[in-house]
């Protein structure tokens, strides 16, 4: 069963995706060491990767989801200037990380610098990743006036959403 009880089954073959979802405090210790919620702990597998992410904060996909976006950012243009920073970013920030046995992730330096995490922090469940947020950036993206949910909401619908 997947987190929080939901999973997705293929017909014809059995394929189980994890849906992460939820939003949990954790601190990270001065060793950059941050537990990750017991509910995501599973599903992550034995290791993944963590980038950097969108919005100043971190992206965690399991190896399987990180197989997925490499295949899509795979077949963006090499000719195009855009495909190749974006491509970059991600691949230049990763890095593959491991539990440990407290059920915890060493944060890179590089990447907690990134994303400015230190000690308080979110970890958030975003359908096929995590994302690792600093405590002040997360409260302040979520009462940001120009995160309009209605507009937000409204461009989806173009999207067939």
């Amino acid at each position: 069963m997947g987190v929080g009880g939901i999973m997705w089954v293929q017909v014809g073959k059995i394929e189980v995706h994890a849906v992460f979802i939820g939003e949990y405090q954790h601190n990270m210790d001065d060793k950059g060491r941050l537990t990750m919620p017991s509910k995501f702990r599973d599903e992550l597998g034995k290791t993944f990767i963590v980038t950097k992410g969108l919005d100043k904060c971190l992206f965690i996909f399991s190896t399987e989801e990180w197989n997925k976006f490499e295949e899509k950012l795979k077949t963006l243009p090499i000719s195009s200037k855009d495909a190749r920073a974006f491509s970059r970013f991600f691949f230049a920030g990763a890095a593959e990380c491991e539990l440990d046995k407290q059920g915890r992730i060493n944060v890179p330096a590089n990447l907690r610098n990134y994303a400015e995490v230190t000690k308080e922090t979110y970890v958030i469940g975003v359908s096929n990743r995590l994302e690792i947020w600093n405590k002040d950036n997360w409260e302040n993206y979520n009462e940001d006036d120009d995160l309009s949910y209605d507009a937000i909401a409204e461009k989806m619908t173009m999207l067939g959403i």
